[in-house]
């Protein structure tokens, strides 16, 4: 989670060393977002957060020189 401006917003990192099987954002599929809503909703609840929730995710693709392309995508399920 970090704060951006007045929003909090919980980012989802996922990390691949190929796309043979999709990109790293394609792997935050539906269980995933639930598990993210149902953490938002608890630190909601446990830090008394008043303010809005966004999220976003950050896919990381493995470079062979061992480095990391990055691709941030914000409010990734609107």
């Amino acid at each position: 989670m970090c704060r951006r401006g007045r929003d909090l917003v919980i980012v989802e990192v996922k990390t691949r060393t190929s796309t043979a099987f999709g990109t790293p954002a394609e792997a935050v599929g539906t269980r995933k977002r639930r598990a993210l809503a149902a953490a938002a909703s608890e630190y909601r609840l446990l830090a008394g957060w008043k303010g809005p929730i966004r999220y976003a995710i950050v896919g990381l693709l493995a470079r062979p020189d061992g480095g990391f392309d990055a691709e941030l995508i914000e409010d990734p399920f609107e």
